[in-house]
C-alpha cells in the first residue's frame, strides 16, 4: 500500500517533479508540500460557462462544447513555427481550432469525440478561430466537463500543470486532518467554513461560491492572527513601566503660544498628556491632513519632556525637513528656555562633535535630526520622548531603534496620510491613534483646477503672472528623464519652461541628484533664488516655502489622489492666495472624474476614501504594509469590515486569555506569523 505524502515532504514527492524542477520551484519559495499548499491561486478561469458556437461572435475567451470534425492536421510553416489545425462543431455551427508549436496537445484529440474547448477566439464568420485552447474530454455519462480552473503564480520553467501536480499532492497530504486554529464558536458566529475545507476549495473549487467562501474564511483567519499578535504586542508594551510625566509643563507651553490651538490639537495634546501620566510608555500615532498643525502637538510633547527633566528626540525623513522642524521648534520653545539642537549626517566633524557632546551631557533638551539619531555614536543623557515624522519613510524597526536609546520613552509617530481610523489602528498595530481633523484658522483655501493640454499657453502665462506679483511656482513631473512614453520629464520640462519664460529663473530637482545638491536647490528656492522649481515628487516632503503660491502637476492622471493632495499641500502656507493646476483632464472620462474630486474638496480623509475606491488598496499602500507581517490573502484596505470583526474578536479573546493558553494551535500560528515577518521589531 502506497504511503500518503506528508506536508513536510519535499515537493519531489509530487508527480513529475524531479530535483531539477524542485530547484525551479524554489524561486516561488516552494520547497515542501506545505509551501505548495500555502501558495494560493492568483486567479481563476471559469470553464463552467459554456457558449454555443453560434454565440461566439467577439474577440474574447469562450468555452464551447463541441465534437472534433476533422482530424488534427500538422504543418511546419517555417523553422520555429508549427501549426496544427482542426475543425469542431456543435448543433449550432462550426469553429476552427489552431495550435501553435503544440502538436502534442492536438495529438490527444480524437475525431468524432466531444470535448470542452476553452480559449481566445479571433476573426469573424467562417474565419473564426480558437487559438491553442485547453481541451477536456466530455465524460461518457454526458455530464458537463466544465470546472473552475485555478491560475497560479509562476516562474521560469514552472507551468500551471506543474503547480496542479504539487498542489494535488499537498491536498492529498492534508487528508481531511488539518487542525483549525480558529475557535469553533468564532467559526459558527461568522459562518466560516473549516480550515481544511477552505484549502480544498481555494485550490480545487467546484463553483465560484466555493472560491468566495474559501477566501472569506482565509481572510478572516489571517486578519484574526494579525490582530491577536498586535494586541499581544500592545499589551506587553502597556505592561512596561513608563516614565510618568507631570502635566504642569503643558500649561506653561500653552501660555506662551502666540495663538490658541485648534480643538483637534488640544484634544490630541490632552490624549498625549494622559498617556504620559499613566505610568506606561505612550505609543501613539498622530494623524493629520496637510497643514493641520501636527508640529505644534509634537512641540507640546517635547515641552512636556523637558519640563519633567527629560530629553526629546525628533526624527525627520530628510535633512532639509529636520532643519525646518528645528527652526519651528526653536520659535515655540525658546520662550520656555528649552534648548533645541540639530544633528544631521552632513554636519562638519567639529559641529557634530559639539552636538553629540550637548546631547550626551543633557544640555540639548530637544534633539532634531534624520536617521543619524539612531547611529551608535549618539548617546542621550536622559531620553524620555521620541517623535518620528513618519511620512512613509520610517518603519517600525527605525522607531524601535531610536526608542531603545532611552528607558521605554514615550513615542509619538506623525503621519500626513489620511486613512480611515479603523485602518490606521491596524496598519500601525501597537499604536493608539489621535486625529487632527480640522485646520488652523486663517488658512486660505487653495483654488484648484483640472485642465487639458489646450490650456497650456494660458497656464504658462498664469505662472508668469504669479511670479510677477511676487510669488513662486512648483511644477511637478512624473519622470526624471525622457523615456519611451510621452510623459513630461522634470529635466526636459525645465528646459521647455526656461525657453518659454527666458526672463524667469528655473531650477530642477529630482531623486537622482545627490542629497547635498537636492538640499541646496531646495534652500535656494526657499530663499527666493529661483522663481520656478520643476521637480519630481521628492518635494512631497519638502521644505516649507510660504512664498510659493502655485502648484502645477503634469500628467496628474498618473498620480494617486492622496499623493496629489499632498503635493497641493506644498502651497497655501503663506498669506498669498494659492492655486493648484492639474494637467490630465483630457486623458479620458475616468481621469477627468478623479481630478474633479480634488477640485471639489480639500478634505484629505474624503480624498483618501475616494482614492481607495478608485485605485484599489494595492496601489494606495504599495506592496509592503508598513512593517507588519506579510499578508497573503487579506487586504488591509479592501477587507475593512472583516478586519473590524477580526479586531473586535481578537481583543475579546485576549481579554479573557491574554497568553492564549486555551488555544495552543492559535498561539503557535500567531507566533509563526510574527516570527516570519521581515521586521525584527516584531520578533
Amino acid at each position: 500500500m502506497r504511503k500518503l505524502p506528508a506536508l513536510s515532504d519535499f515537493i519531489t514527492a509530487a508527480k513529475g517533479v524531479g530535483p531539477k524542477k524542485a530547484g525551479l520551484f524554489q524561486k516561488l519559495h516552494i520547497r515542501t508540500l506545505r509551501d505548495a499548499l500555502l501558495t494560493y491561486p492568483r486567479d481563476y478561469e471559469d470553464r463552467t460557462k459554456i457558449t454555443p458556437i453560434s454565440g461566439v461572435t467577439a474577440e474574447d475567451k469562450y468555452c464551447v462544447r463541441a465534437v472534433v470534425g476533422t482530424a488534427p492536421a500538422f504543418r511546419r510553416i517555417r523553422r520555429g513555427l508549427d501549426l496544427t489545425k482542426l475543425t469542431v462543431f456543435d448543433e449550432t455551427g462550426t469553429l476552427n481550432i489552431t495550435y501553435f508549436n503544440n502538436k502534442y496537445a492536438a495529438a490527444t484529440l480524437r475525431e468524432g469525440q466531444e470535448y470542452l474547448f476553452c480559449g481566445r477566439v479571433t476573426g469573424t464568420g467562417r474565419a473564426r478561430t480558437m487559438v491553442s485552447p485547453a481541451a477536456d474530454p466530455v465524460p461518457a455519462s454526458g455530464e458537463s466537463p466544465g470546472r473552475i480552473v485555478p491560475i497560479y503564480p509562476l516562474s521560469s520553467g514552472i507551468s500551471q500543470r506543474d503547480m496542479l501536480h504539487v498542489t494535488e499532492a499537498a491536498l492529498a497530504a492534508v487528508a481531511g486532518d488539518w487542525p483549525d486554529p480558529l475557535p469553533q464558536l468564532l467559526r459558527a458566529k461568522y459562518r466560516l467554513i473549516d480550515s481544511a475545507d477552505a484549502l480544498a476549495a481555494i485550490h480545487r473549487p467546484k463553483t465560484q461560491q466555493d472560491v468566495e467562501d474559501a477566501r472569506r474564511r482565509m481572510i478572516f483567519e489571517e486578519l484574526f492572527l494579525l490582530c491577536c499578535g498586535l494586541q499581544q504586542l500592545k499589551e506587553r508594551r502597556r505592561a512596561d513601566n513608563g516614565i510618568p510625566f507631570e502635566a504642569d509643563g503643558l500649561r506653561a507651553f500653552l501660555s506662551v503660544l502666540p495663538f490658541a490651538p485648534t480643538g483637534a490639537q488640544r484634544r490630541a495634546i490632552d490624549e498625549i498628556a494622559a498617556d504620559c501620566a499613566s505610568g506606561r510608555p505612550m505609543n501613539r500615532l498622530l494623524q493629520g491632513d496637510v497643514g493641520s498643525g501636527k508640529t505644534l502637538v509634537a512641540a507640546a510633547l517635547c515641552a512636556l519632556a523637558a519640563a519633567n527633566g527629560y530629553q526629546a528626540a525628533f526624527m525627520a525623513p530628510t535633512e532639509i525637513l529636520a532643519a525646518q522642524h528645528a527652526e519651528t521648534l526653536v520659535k515655540m520653545l525658546a520662550p520656555l528656555n528649552i534648548t533645541v539642537t540639530l544633528l544631521t549626517g552632513s554636519m562638519g566633524a567639529a559641529q557634530k562633535r559639539q552636538a553629540l557632546s550637548r546631547i550626551e551631557s543633557g544640555q540639548a533638551q530637544v534633539v532634531i535630526g534624520t536617521h543619524a539619531l539612531i547611529q551608535q555614536s549618539v548617546t542621550f543623557h536622559r531620553l524620555g520622548a521620541v517623535v518620528a515624522d513618519e511620512q512613509h519613510r520610517f518603519g517600525v524597526a527605525q522607531r524601535a531603534a531610536l526608542a531603545a536609546k532611552g528607558q521605554t520613552p514615550h513615542t509619538l509617530v506623525m503621519s500626513a496620510t489620511p486613512i480611515p481610523r479603523t485602518l490606521a489602528l491596524i496598519m500601525y498595530g501597537d499604536l493608539d491613534v489621535s486625529v487632527l481633523d480640522e485646520l488652523p484658522p486663517g488658512r486660505t483655501p487653495i483654488e484648484t483646477y483640472a485642465v487639458g493640454e489646450h490650456m497650456r499657453a494660458r497656464i504658462t502665462k498664469f505662472i508668469d503672472k504669479q511670479i510677477a506679483a511676487g510669488g513662486q511656482a512648483y511644477v511637478v513631473c512624473p519622470l526624471v528623464e525622457e523615456g519611451e512614453t510621452n510623459l513630461k520629464s522634470a529635466e526636459q520640462h525645465a528646459r521647455d519652461l526656461q525657453k518659454a519664460l527666458p526672463h524667469r529663473r528655473v531650477a530642477v530637482l529630482h531623486g537622482r541628484m545627490k542629497n547635498a545638491d537636492k538640499d541646496q536647490t531646495m534652500r535656494d528656492f526657499a530663499a527666493g533664488a529661483y522663481d520656478i522649481l520643476v521637480a519630481t515628487t521628492v518635494i512631497e516632503v519638502g521644505v516649507d516655502v510660504p512664498n510659493a503660491n502655485l502648484m502645477v502637476v503634469e500628467d496628474a492622471d498618473r498620480f494617486g489622489l492622496s499623493q496629489l493632495h499632498q503635493l497641493r499641500g506644498r502651497v497655501g502656507r503663506g498669506t498669498r492666495q494659492s492655486y493648484c493646476v492639474f494637467f490630465g483632464a483630457d486623458k479620458g472620462q475616468p481621469a477627468r472624474e478623479r481630478l474633479k474630486i480634488l477640485c471639489q474638496t480639500a478634505d484629505g480623509f474624503e480624498i483618501a476614501r475616494s482614492d481607495l475606491a478608485l485605485r484599489g488598496p494595492g496601489d494606495f499602500f504599495g506592496r509592503r504594509q508598513h512593517g507588519l507581517p506579510a499578508l497573503h490573502v487579506a487586504d488591509l484596505a479592501g477587507d475593512l469590515t472583516l478586519m473590524q470583526h477580526a479586531r473586535e474578536e481578537a481583543e475579546a479573546l485576549l481579554a479573557e486569555d491574554p497568553a492564549l493558553a486555551a488555544y495552543p494551535l492559535l498561539r503557535d500560528r500567531v507566533e509563526h506569523m510574527f516570527a516570519a515577518s521581515e521586521d525584527e521589531a516584531f520578533n
